[in-house]
């Protein structure tokens, strides 16, 4: 089943996993040790991302490492974008009033 990398970022034990793994590749026991969760609970996580593509398996050896797909972001970046967009227009609006009422009361 392929998931929506926005169902896939809702969780936030998902997004912990996406910030631990941004710098480097992990396997799924480091990435466990770092939650008060079962090893399955986490490879659940780690199966949802994958699934959406936020993150990639490589096999190094007997290990499975997971590491970020930065590109799939980029897809989460747009999106947020067009708010980023929106909200800079308003603060510099506000920023505006503000300072022809600060120029007001001089």
């Amino acid at each position: 089943m392929r998931r929506d990398i926005f169902q896939a970022i809702a969780d936030p034990t998902r997004r912990a996993i996406i910030t631990l793994i941004a710098l480097q590749a992990m396997t799924p026991n480091a990435i466990a040790n770092n939650f008060h969760t079962t090893r399955q609970s986490v490879s659940k996580h780690l199966r949802i991302l994958t699934e959406c593509e936020l993150v990639k398996q490589e096999q190094q050896g007997r290990e499975i490492y997971y590491s970020l797909q930065v590109e799939k972001m980029k897809e989460i970046d747009k999106w947020i974008d067009q708010f980023r967009k929106i909200w800079e227009t308003r603060f510099n609006q506000l920023d505006n009033v503000l300072s022809t009422i600060i120029k007001e009361k001089k």
